[in-house]
């Protein structure tokens, strides 16, 4: 119920009205939010494939340590 009043009190801001707290008590609109993520996605897309791999691995072994799971597979790359 909660939810819902939540849900359509959103669909009548605008994306300039949402606030939103982030890391560092930064407080940042919806709008900046998904413009910084479209931003980033543009940055790592630059990237060189050998980077993305390890970046990659790196996200595989954070899987595979968290709740300590045996059926995630990190590839060992040489």
């Amino acid at each position: 119920m909660i939810y819902w009043k939540a849900l359509v009190r959103h669909q009548q801001m605008k994306d300039d009205e949402i606030k939103i707290l982030i890391k560092g008590n930064k407080v940042i609109t919806l709008r900046e939010l998904f413009e910084g993520k479209k931003e980033t996605r543009k940055e790592m897309a630059k990237l060189p494939f050998t980077e993305k791999i390890g970046q990659l691995i790196e996200l595989q072994k954070v899987a595979s340590s968290w709740g300590n799971r045996k059926d995630v597979i990190v590839w060992k790359i040489s």
